[in-house]
């Protein structure tokens, strides 16, 4: 399959006890990946969703029908219950413990353990004296899978990333954002990790470890979630895979990401954007009072999230009306249809990371009416 260039990912989603409709925020990542290939005319990728988390383990040892109910089976539950009050996403559903995302994570890992990258090493560790659960460097209480309050030393093979042998675990490249700063504090909490990173986990589900010799162990879901990326993104033939993220969740997860955020041709980068006040966005009043009462949909599903891009500390309920405004001024001079050479120049902007269009009437204007009438081939990608 030919490489295409670049594809927009959301950041996989913690797979909790709520539903899209509860936590419309939750998709804020979803939405700005659809909203961006939208504009780019390509076909639509997974909603990515990330189901190797403790809270899952607890959850399913909790469950009364933990006998005749797999883990995997109420994970994809879980994920089916998300979206019980609208339609199925149309590029399909995928989890960070999927198979081929398994098959992808050890294949790398095999490379970085030859290369040196990464390494296995006998380590001490504090165990859980009931249920053997690992806690992490600096943990201290009871065990957060069992609420047991005794814990025992002892030492055990992990995998690990010596991050001081290697280029910085984030730098300004990493961020796919064309006229856009990235945050120095980004950078600087990234950066700020341990010198050697464990990366394997005490986790009854997600991408088992034990063909490395590692018995009960799974990969680290902050490195997991990379690789479900760089899967999403070498079954579509994408290059430059871009993932949708908040710059929280990039300096939580970037230097345990950094050894997997590349595989062959393929390279990882993160588009940030900031939260949305969907809640307030969903009352009627404001668009009554705009005369937007059409809009609703797009401005809540298409068009914040776009703002979040470009506005990546947050959209505010105080932004709601002018962004409004703007938009259904947009709307009324949309044309008919796209001109071909704005149509190319939005979506090299789009390619490119450049959010600032999101403010300029007519290119809005532009993508507004490609959104209604689409059909417009995509352009060579490799142009970008």
């Amino acid at each position: 399959m030919k490489l295409t260039s670049v594809l927009y990912f959301n950041g996989p989603v913690q797979n909790g006890d709520f539903s899209l409709a509860e936590r419309p925020g939750k998709a804020t990542g979803i939405r700005l990946a659809e909203a961006l290939n939208g504009v780019l005319g390509v076909a639509p990728v997974p909603h990515l969703w990330n189901t190797v988390t403790l809270h899952g383990d607890v959850r399913h040892r909790r469950a009364a029908d933990r006998e005749a109910v797999g883990r995997p089976q109420r994970e994809a539950l879980a994920l089916a219950a998300k979206y019980a009050s609208g339609p199925a996403p149309a590029g399909g559903l995928r989890t960070d413990a999927d198979s081929h995302v398994a098959s992808l994570a050890l294949e790398m890992i095999r490379a970085l353990l030859d290369d040196g990258t990464l390494a296995v090493k006998d380590m001490p560790v504090r165990l859980c004296a009931r249920c053997g659960y690992m806690a992490g460097p600096g943990t201290a209480g009871d065990c957060r899978a069992c609420e047991h309050t005794t814990s025992r030393a002892a030492h055990r093979a992990l995998l690990v990333f010596d991050r001081t042998a290697h280029p910085p675990v984030l730098v300004r490249d990493d961020v796919h954002a064309a006229g856009a700063r990235t945050p120095a504090h980004l950078l600087n909490i990234a950066h700020d990790v341990p010198e050697l990173l464990v990366l394997s986990r005490t986790r009854d589900h997600g991408v088992s470890l034990e063909e490395l010799g590692l018995e009960g162990m799974v990969l680290d879901p902050r490195a997991g979630l990379h690789v479900a990326v760089l899967a999403a993104a070498v079954e579509r033939g994408a290059a430059c895979p871009v993932m949708t993220v908040t710059e929280n969740a990039a300096a939580h997860v970037a230097a345990y990401g950094a050894p997997f955020r590349r595989y062959g041709a393929t390279k990882l980068r993160y588009a940030l954007h900031g939260k949305v006040d969907f809640e307030a966005a969903a009352g009627g009043r404001l668009y009554e009072v705009h005369q937007a009462q059409a809009l609703r949909d797009v401005f809540t599903n298409w068009y914040l999230p776009l703002c979040a891009a470009r506005e990546r500390s947050g959209v505010s309920m105080a932004r709601l009306p002018a962004l409004l405004k703007f938009l259904r001024r947009a709307h009324l001079a949309r044309p008919p249809a796209p001109e071909g050479d704005l149509l190319a120049d939005l979506r090299h902007r789009v390619a490119a990371g450049d959010m600032r269009w999101v403010m300029e009437a007519r290119l809005l204007a532009c993508a507004l009416a490609d959104r209604e009438n689409p059909g417009a081939p995509a352009p060579e990608r490799g142009a970008f």
